[in-house]
C-alpha cells in the first residue's frame, strides 16, 4: 500500500513537470498587439490565472509572472518569448555612395556632391539613416571659355611704342623693383613672357585719318600693326596677359590713348614673340 502511495506522488511530480516544461511558456507581444521602444511599463503582458476558463499557458510564464515587449526587456531579461522576432530593433540600411557631380561652377571656387540612398527603414527603435548629402569645394578650371568672351568685350588701350622707353625707365625708378628682390614674384608672372600681337584694322574714325596726316599711326583701315605686350602691361586677374590683346579672327575695340578721338575697330592675326610688322621687328604701339 506504502509502495503504490510513493509511485503515484512520484507520477504526480513527474507529470507537473512536465506540463510546466512543454505546456507552458512566456506570452506573446503578437498576440498582445505590443512593441514599446526605450523603457515603457505599460508595454506588458500579464499572465492569466492558472483557473482562468479561457486560460492560455502560452501567455504567462513558467513562473507565472508577467513578459515585456520594450527593448529594456532585453537587459532585464524578461522579454516575452516572441519579442526579437517581433520588435526586434532593425538600423536603417543604405546603399554605398554614387559618384561625386560636376563642380558647380565652370571657373573659380565651387562645390560638388554626392548622395546616397535609404534601402531599409529603421525600425522598433533601430539606428538612424545617417547622412545621405555630402560636399566638398572644388575649383573650376574651365576658364578658357569665359576668359574668351570676355576678351571679345575688351578694348586696347595703347599708345606708341615710343612710350616703352620711358615705361622702362620709370620701372628702374621703382620701389617695387627693390621689393622684389626680398619678396618671390607670382611663379606664373615668372614664365610669362613678353609677347606681340599683330592686328588688322578693320573700321577707324576719321580723327585717325587727320591724325595721320600729322603723325603716322597706321591706325587706317586695311594697315597692319604690331602690338607688344610688355610685362608691365600684363595683368594677374587675367592670366599675366594684356588687356584687350584680342581674339583670333574675332573683330574687337582700340582706342588711341594719345589721341582719344581715334578708335575704332580690328581683329587679330597672330601672336608670337617677335614683332614682324615691318623690317626692323619692331613695334608700333605697346598697351597700357
Amino acid at each position: 500500500m506504502m509502495m503504490a502511495r510513493l509511485q503515484l506522488t512520484c507520477f504526480f511530480i513527474f507529470a507537473l513537470a512536465l506540463h510546466k516544461a512543454q505546456g507552458v511558456s512566456r506570452g506573446s507581444c503578437r498576440e498582445a498587439q505590443l512593441c514599446c521602444t526605450g523603457r515603457d511599463g505599460s508595454c506588458v503582458v500579464h499572465p492569466q490565472s492558472y483557473n482562468s476558463i479561457d486560460s492560455d499557458d502560452d501567455q504567462k510564464d513558467d513562473h507565472g509572472r508577467p513578459c515585456y515587449c520594450d527593448h529594456a526587456c532585453l537587459r532585464v531579461g524578461d522579454c516575452c518569448h516572441d519579442f526579437q522576432q517581433v520588435c526586434g530593433a532593425s538600423d536603417c540600411q543604405v546603399s554605398g555612395w554614387g559618384s561625386w557631380s560636376e563642380c558647380s561652377v565652370d571657373c573659380g571656387i565651387g562645390t560638388m556632391t554626392r548622395e546616397r540612398q535609404v534601402l531599409k527603414q529603421p525600425r522598433n527603435g533601430g539606428a538612424h539613416c545617417p547622412e545621405l548629402l555630402q560636399k566638398r569645394s572644388c575649383f573650376g578650371s574651365h576658364c578658357g571659355a569665359k576668359t574668351h568672351v570676355k576678351a571679345n568685350r575688351e578694348t586696347a588701350m595703347i599708345l606708341p611704342a615710343s612710350y616703352s622707353t620711358i615705361r622702362h625707365l620709370n620701372a628702374t625708378q621703382d620701389i617695387r623693383s627693390n621689393l622684389r628682390l626680398r619678396y618671390r614674384k607670382d611663379p606664373e608672372e615668372e614664365n610669362s613672357k613678353e609677347y606681340c600681337v599683330v592686328f588688322e584694322v578693320t573700321k577707324a574714325k576719321k580723327a585717325c585719318e587727320s591724325l595721320s596726316n600729322a603723325v603716322p599711326t597706321m591706325l587706317e583701315k586695311g594697315a597692319k600693326v604690331c602690338v607688344i605686350c610688355e610685362t608691365a602691361a600684363k595683368r594677374k586677374h587675367l592670366g599675366y596677359r594684356c588687356h584687350g590683346h584680342g581674339v583670333d579672327h574675332k573683330p574687337t575695340s582700340f582706342a588711341y590713348l594719345a589721341f582719344p578721338q581715334c578708335h575704332g575697330r580690328w581683329k587679330r592675326i597672330q601672336v608670337s614673340e617677335k614683332c614682324s610688322c615691318n623690317s626692323e621687328g619692331k613695334a608700333d604701339f605697346i598697351f597700357v
